[in-house]
């Protein structure tokens, strides 16, 4: 059910993101090519990992796309869940505790420390679902985030 995505899963991928945008009112901000996903999980040095929910004849349902993080306080990486998506025609089936499960799995099995992802306040059966499985919510933690014009700004500044 779940396995390592493969190169040939890219476009499955690439469509599920744009789907999850779409959830999310973001399409719009979709830049990502298959190229892109192509070298970011599958080039000489990947800079992410994914594994992709498969029903028994094979189809592609859902994925995760992680990359690894590390924290300063515990001294060991830990794993960031950049996104979680199971197709709506197959949520319910276990999909996405699946999923979840096997990044908890890689957490325990290397010996990291933190599975850690975002979650849109909005998105109730998200939310529903991850604290289902134990998860607690960061409260005090504020996401912070430079894109475009300000990240440019700033960067152009550092020399």
């Amino acid at each position: 059910m779940i396995r390592s995505a493969r190169v040939t899963d890219v476009p499955a991928l690439l469509a599920m993101i744009r789907e999850l945008a779409e959830y999310e009112k973001s399409l719009h901000e979709v830049r990502t090519t298959e190229e892109q996903l192509r070298e970011a999980l599958f080039g000489a040095r990947p800079a992410a990992f994914s594994h992709v929910a498969e029903t028994a004849d094979g189809e592609v349902v859902g994925f995760s796309i992680w990359f690894l993080n590390f924290s300063t306080w515990r001294g060991v990486h830990g794993i960031y869940l950049e996104d979680l998506y199971v197709r709506p025609g197959v949520r319910g089936g276990g999909y996405g505790k699946a999923l979840l499960a096997e990044l908890a799995r890689t957490c325990v099995e290397r010996g990291y420390d933190r599975l850690e992802w975002s979650v849109l306040d909005w998105n109730t059966p998200a939310v529903d679902f991850y604290r289902s499985v134990g998860a607690v919510p960061m409260d005090e933690w504020t996401v912070n985030r430079l894109t475009d014009d300000a990240l440019r700004r700033l960067g152009g500044g550092a020399e």
